[in-house]
C-alpha cells in the first residue's frame, strides 16, 4: 500500500496492492485488449483528478509584483473526492474474455478512486497452448476507498518575480524523488499581467485585475521488475502528464486582507503505459513475449471557478482558495516574500 500512496502523489493512479500483481499476469494472458480497456476506465478518475490538483493556488491575487519584488510559497492541495468518481459502470459485452461470475452483463465497479464492497469478481477466458480455452477468477481491484482515503493530495513549491511594470512571472516544482522503484518530478511556469496596471493613472480602480497563463509537467516512472510476477526485462509504468491553465483573475487592493476570485479554463492529457517485455507463462510453457503492451489516456477540458482570500502580514502571507469544476480542490499556501 505503501507505494499505491506514493504514486498517488506522483500523479500516476497505480498500485502495488497484491491483488493486482497477481492478476496482472491473467489480464494479459486474456488479451492486452481487455486489459487495456479495463485500465483506461480504472485510472481516468484518478489522473483527471490530479491533473485538476496539481493546478490549483497558481495565484493569490490579480496585483501583481513590481520590479524585483517577489514570493516563495508552500502550497498544500485537497481536493475531496465526489461519489461519482469512485465507480464506473463495467460492460463486459465490450470486453472480448471477460464476464462477471454473477452473469450479470454489466454493473458498477471501483475506480482507482473507490472500493468494491462486497470484492467483484470476474471470470477470464485465455489461451493455452496445449489445452485451449481456459478460465479463471479474478478479484478486481479496488482503490483508495479501500484505504478510507477519500481525497487527492498534491503540495508544491512556488516561486514568483515581478519583471516589469504588470509582468510577473512564476515557477513551481516537486524536487526530484526516488522512492521504492518510483521516479517522479513535476515542474511547470506561468506568467500573469495586470491589466489595471496599464490604465491611465486619472483611472482608478478599486480592484485589481489581471490575466495568467500557466503550464505544468510531470513525468514518473514506477519499476516493477520485481513485484509485476510475469517473467520479462525492463518492467515498468510510465506516465507523461501536462496541463495548460487560462485564467481571469479579479481581486481587492486592501493592505492586510484581500479576497479574489477568477474564471478559467484547464486543458490537459496524462498518458499512462505499461513498458517493457512480459512472458505469459503457463507451467513450462510461455507465450510470445509481449513488448511495451499498451498505453491508456485521458484528458481534461474543463472550466474552473476560484474563490480566495490573502492576510499580509509584513513578509509573511497566507492564503485559502477554494477550486470549483469537475473536481473541486480546496488549497492552503504559506508565502513569504519581499514587495
Amino acid at each position: 500500500m505503501k507505494k499505491f500512496l506514493i504514486l498517488l502523489l506522483c500523479s500516476l493512479v497505480w498500485t502495488s496492492n497484491a491483488q493486482i500483481d497477481n492478476s496482472l499476469d491473467v489480464l494479459l494472458a486474456a488479451g492486452v485488449e481487455d486489459t487495456q480497456r479495463f485500465a483506461n476506465d480504472y485510472l481516468k478518475p484518478g489522473t483527471n483528478g490530479l491533473m485538476h490538483s496539481m493546478n490549483a493556488n497558481w495565484f493569490n491575487t490579480a496585483k501583481v509584483k513590481p520590479l524585483g519584488g517577489f514570493e516563495i510559497s508552500i502550497i498544500g492541495n485537497y481536493g475531496p473526492i465526489k461519489d461519482e468518481k469512485k465507480s464506473f459502470l463495467m460492460n463486459t459485452e465490450i470486453y472480448n474474455n471477460v464476464e462477471f461470475l454473477t452473469g450479470e452483463n454489466s454493473q458498477k465497479v471501483s475506480t482507482v478512486l473507490g472500493e468494491n464492497n462486497p470484492d467483484v469478481e470476474v471470470l477470464l477466458t485465455y489461451e493455452d497452448p496445449i489445452f485451449g480455452n481456459q478460465q479463471v477468477s479474478v478479484t478486481l481491484p479496488s482503490g483508495l476507498g479501500a484505504e478510507n482515503i477519500d481525497f487527492i493530495p498534491t503540495a508544491v513549491i512556488q516561486g514568483a518575480l515581478g519583471i516589469s511594470n504588470g509582468l510577473e512571472v512564476k515557477a513551481r516544482f516537486v524536487p526530484n524523488i526516488n522512492v521504492d522503484d518510483v521516479d517522479f518530478g513535476l515542474y511547470g511556469g506561468a506568467l500573469q499581467a495586470e491589466f489595471t496596471k496599464w490604465l491611465s493613472d486619472d483611472i482608478y480602480m478599486p480592484v485589481a485585475i489581471s490575466g495568467l497563463i500557466a503550464y505544468t509537467k510531470v513525468n514518473t516512472t514506477f519499476d516493477i521488475t520485481n513485484t509485476s510476477g510475469i517473467a520479462g526485462e525492463n518492467q515498468r509504468v510510465e506516465n507523461d502528464t501536462s496541463t495548460w491553465l487560462f485564467q481571469l483573475i479579479g481581486s481587492t487592493k486592501l493592505p492586510i486582507i484581500n479576497f479574489y476570485g477568477g474564471i478559467g479554463f484547464i486543458s490537459g492529457t496524462s498518458d499512462s503505459g505499461l513498458k517493457g517485455t512480459y512472458i505469459v507463462t503457463d507451467g513450462n510453457i510461455s507465450a510470445d513475449p509481449l513488448v511495451d503492451p499498451f498505453s491508456v489516456s485521458s484528458k481534461v477540458s474543463d472550466l474552473r471557478g476560484t474563490l480566495g482570500t490573502k492576510l499580509k502580514l509584513g513578509v509573511f502571507r497566507l492564503n485559502a482558495e477554494y477550486q470549483i469544476s469537475d473536481f473541486n480542490v480546496f488549497s492552503v499556501g504559506m508565502n513569504f516574500g519581499f514587495r
